[in-house]
């Protein structure tokens, strides 16, 4: 009798090679891929923990609310004097609810720092009362969890310029691991169909397969969205990346340049009252947004002289996708430019949305609940990535 010889079918060369580039690519850059799924998967709810936490510093005691706040000059004057930081005050957030206190922010950069710790001098955020000056409470953001997370997520905590390349490369690299492992995942036949889209484990008693359904299973769930999230996150950090959206979106590779509006009272004697000129003007443009920030040391996030004073109105609490942007002069309060969110192209509404899209924070609640998950998940697939590797490592070592 003849032995029938039952022949294996050839793998095709696209699954054979993505196999190789997925084991590659994984074992280089495994670990900066669970740091970074790990710091951000952490950071999605940030600001529902810090309104817990803040909460007696946010929300302000009834009996302390009066009809008119004191004057945000007055305001910086005395949380300048009383804190006596040796940086001046940098910015001031506004809320529209007038029973929730007013923050003010120290920030200062050293561009020659070649880490976190080194490059921010001082990040300290103050809770102050509007209607009675008091300070309610000090954070100092530059040692808050939430913020180190943060520098983690963007740059492994080194100068921020560079930083986000150690971590813009290793995305780079995800991507196509994502690609490669929807390549691997993809069914050749209906047989095999079956057990990719749920566990199945009956009859399975190894770990080793539990491990493998896990990293198989799970990764194909969390891929489209962990697409998402990576293509989001290095449009920071690449701008060739902005540039393909930009024209996608508006046909063009360059967002609109802000033109630069020369104060026409600039021979005029500076007005005390100018910040709150340009208060009292944003309220009566946007009642119905939920806060404002201005800049109060006349400088840029970059550090340069600003030329007016820009107000940035944010209409939902908790994102930055809807914004409207006003120009003040910055002798006499006067209002030199208005650029509401409805009148921006579509490459710079998605420009202002980016941020939002990449915390789930642009999909609410649900959206948040939804990345928390698929980022646990991107957080797993190096480990059970891993575990499957070394799992066949140790099988083919015992092989004669």
């Amino acid at each position: 009798m003849h032995k029938k010889h039952h022949h294996k079918k050839k793998r095709p060369a696209t699954k054979k090679w993505s196999a190789k580039l997925h084991l590659w690519f994984g074992l280089s850059v495994g670990m900066i891929v669970f740091i970074v799924s790990l710091s951000g998967t952490l950071y999605v709810f940030k600001d529902e923990i810090q309104n817990v936490l803040r909460k007696d510093a946010i929300e302000l005691k009834k009996e302390t609310i009066t009809s008119q706040p004191l004057s945000v000059e007055l305001l910086r004057e005395k949380i300048t004097l009383e804190l006596n930081e040796k940086y001046p005050l940098s910015s001031i957030e506004i809320p529209l609810d007038k029973s929730k206190s007013y923050g003010f922010l120290y920030y200062k950069k050293n561009k020659k720092g070649w880490n976190y710790f080194q490059e921010v001098l001082i990040n300290k955020q103050v809770y102050a009362n509007q209607y009675t000056g008091e300070i309610l409470a000090i954070y100092d953001e530059k040692y808050d969890f939430f913020t180190i997370l943060k520098y983690i997520h963007w740059g492994l905590l080194l100068k921020a310029d560079w930083g986000a390349y150690v971590v813009g490369i290793p995305v780079v690299i995800f991507i196509i691991m994502l690609i490669t492992g929807i390549i691997l995942w993809w069914p050749q036949n209906k047989k095999a169909r079956k057990g990719r889209f749920w566990f199945n484990w009956k009859d399975v008693k190894t770990w080793k397969r539990k491990n493998y359904d896990l990293h198989n299973v799970l990764g194909f769930y969390a891929s489209f969205i962990a697409l998402l999230l990576s293509v989001t996150g290095i449009y920071f950090t690449y701008p060739y990346v902005k540039n393909v959206f930009n024209f996608t979106l508006s046909g063009s590779f360059e967002l609109p340049k802000e033109k630069e509006l020369k104060s026409p009272d600039s021979l005029l004697g500076k007005n005390i009252s100018v910040f709150d000129l340009a208060a009292h003007e944003t309220r009566k443009l946007y009642p119905t947004s939920s806060s404002f920030r201005f800049p109060l040391n006349g400088k840029n996030k970059k550090g340069k002289d600003l030329k007016n004073i820009p107000v940035t109105v944010y209409q939902k609490d908790g994102r930055f996708s809807e914004r409207n942007i006003l120009i003040f002069d910055k002798y006499s309060g006067k209002l030199l430019a208005n650029k509401p969110h409805q009148n921006l192209s579509t490459a710079e509404k998605y420009s202002n949305a980016n941020y939002d899209i990449h915390t789930g924070s642009y999909f609410g609640l649900v959206g948040k609940i939804i990345w928390f998950i698929a980022g646990l998940i991107c957080t797993s697939l190096p480990v059970t990535g891993f575990l499957v590797w070394w799992g066949k490592r140790k099988k083919q070592g015992k092989k004669i």
